[in-house]
């Protein structure tokens, strides 16, 4: 397999991306055993690579939609040497920024550091684990970042993380004393940003799909009665579950 997006390097600055922001979501190549594992079960450690990849597509989608002459779409991925698994994945307009960093935290303020210095105005953090988060929340969050006064943008999580982080300068102070990986993300992340005297724009709220309790909920929203079947949200993800509760019934991955 050939990679066919373009990997920048973030030690050349490029003048032409001065007034974009950069839409940017955080990404692990999606191989069996390695994402997802807290869906295994329900799924299958081929399934929940699966389902990863139906995650990043839809997320890719919405962000190409939300990008207009003002953002540009990338993928901060990793490791390094997996650019070739995107091909299949991520729009050829996407492109490729490596991850470096160790913890999580410092893999985020890393990839906003590296987004600046390749010459972005602003920039978005995205994750891959929301693929009900419309287009629109993104052009939102790129628009807010557009305005002349200091702020940053969250997308808070129901667990009490965040989705989306937006930035118009670097601020390491963000990702200092957070405890990642829980409930108290969010609340540290705006008392960082209150410590440093910049002003939190919150977006819509929406979750991550990390779990069977996640997934469960995404079933719902999908497969419900009431759900929209002619929407463009998650329409990737909305496949494959389909595919799945249509083979085997809804019971494996959804139970009543």
């Amino acid at each position: 397999m050939k990679a066919v997006h373009r990997v920048l390097d973030p030690t050349i600055s490029n003048p032409s991306l001065r007034r974009r922001c950069a839409l940017a979501v955080m990404t692990k190549a999606p191989r069996a055993g390695q994402v997802k594992t807290r869906l295994v079960p329900p799924l299958t450690a081929e399934e929940a690579a699966a389902l990863n990849r139906c995650f990043l597509r839809d997320t890719a989608a919405a962000i190409s939609r939300a990008c207009g002459e003002n953002a540009q779409a990338i993928a901060v991925y990793t490791p390094l040497g997996a650019e070739a698994v995107y091909a299949d994945i991520l729009p050829n307009h996407f492109e490729l920024v490596p991850q470096r960093g160790h913890g999580f935290g410092e893999r985020l303020g890393c990839a906003i550091d590296d987004l600046f210095r390749i010459g972005f105005q602003s920039v978005c953090l995205i994750d891959s684990d929301s693929p009900m988060v419309p287009a629109e929340v993104y052009r939102k969050a790129a628009n807010l970042l557009s305005a002349e006064n200091e702020h940053i943008v969250l997308g808070p999580s129901d667990d009490g993380g965040y989705y989306l982080i937006g930035l118009k300068k670097m601020c390491p102070r963000l990702f200092e004393e957070i405890d990642w990986s829980s409930s108290r993300v969010l609340d540290q992340t705006i008392q960082r940003a209150g410590e440093v005297k910049l002003e939190v724009r919150l977006l819509a709220r929406c979750y991550d799909v990390d779990d069977h309790a996640g997934l469960a909920r995404l079933c719902n929203e999908l497969f419900e009665r009431n759900a929209t079947s002619t929407s463009d949200v998650a329409v990737e993800t909305r496949r494959f579950l389909s595919e799945i509760i249509a083979r085997e019934g809804r019971d494996r991955i959804w139970p009543m």
